[in-house]
């Protein structure tokens, strides 16, 4: 029985370690074609590196600060990220907190897509327990979507558990997941000026769902104000062109 036991620990890892392989395959696969459209050599303007920076500290009774990148550098380095911020956010006296990162491209936006958290996450040691597509009501009537993912370091011993909530921006209009995204690059890859990818990260499920609402408004904004900035000084250029 002992033995019997003993294999089957000495199968876990394996196990984890294949389908952890065979995410990271059904992703990439799923995700390649996209990437390349978003890399097409087409004419885009990269983003100020700042361009991000003027997103709110507070936010409803959400109260910000910068975070160190550290860790995130690596990905930095591989989503190859024009501008970016990593905060962490709290309330209620500081008892419930998340983190948010969000990473915006105006030329690189294929090598984002390329990088979803599902992919991220595993590839960092992490295993996806639970997934799944939401579409979170916000004040204003309108819906927001998002993907939900659930992972754990040790699934056994069931700790270092943690839940992301990502979308990404396109040009403005919150995408869900690849599927919105591509149809939305579809309409012409020359058109979208921006993609950006939003991560809210927390121990659960309804923290990142709250703050996910609580910054909605905040982050469309953001990027209205971005998409504005893009169109004027594209406008400039093509003027400057002509001259």
């Amino acid at each position: 029985m002992d033995r019997i036991k003993g294999e089957n620990s000495d199968r876990k890892p394996v196990v984890a370690a294949l389908a952890a392989s065979a995410l990271m395959l059904t992703f990439g696969l799923v995700y390649r074609p996209l990437a390349a459209q978003l890399s097409s050599p087409v004419s885009r303007t990269p983003l100020n590196p700042a361009a991000l920076q003027d997103f709110p500290m507070q936010i409803g009774d959400w109260t910000g600060e910068d975070v160190p990148l550290d860790e995130a550098e690596a990905i930095l380095d591989q989503i190859r990220a024009e501008a970016s911020i990593n905060r962490r956010y709290s309330h209620c006296n500081g008892s419930e907190s998340i983190s948010l990162f969000i990473a915006a491209s105006g030329v690189t936006g294929g090598t984002l897509v390329g990088h979803p958290p599902e992919i991220c996450n595993v590839s960092n040691g992490h295993v996806l327990t639970d997934q799944r597509s939401a579409e979170l009501p916000l004040d204003n009537g309108m819906r927001l979507p998002c993907r939900i993912l659930q992972f754990s370091r040790d699934v056994q011993l069931d700790r270092e558990k943690k839940t992301v909530l990502y979308y990404y921006m396109a040009d403005g209009q919150r995408c869900g997941n690849r599927s919105e995204l591509r149809s939305r690059v579809r309409r012409g890859s020359s058109m979208v000026s921006c993609i950006a990818q939003v991560q809210i990260v927390a121990s659960a499920t309804r923290i990142v769902s709250e703050f996910a609402v609580d910054s909605a408004s905040s982050i469309a904004g953001l990027f209205e104000h971005i998409e504005k900035d893009w169109n004027r000084d594209s406008h400039h250029e093509v003027q400057d062109g002509e001259q």
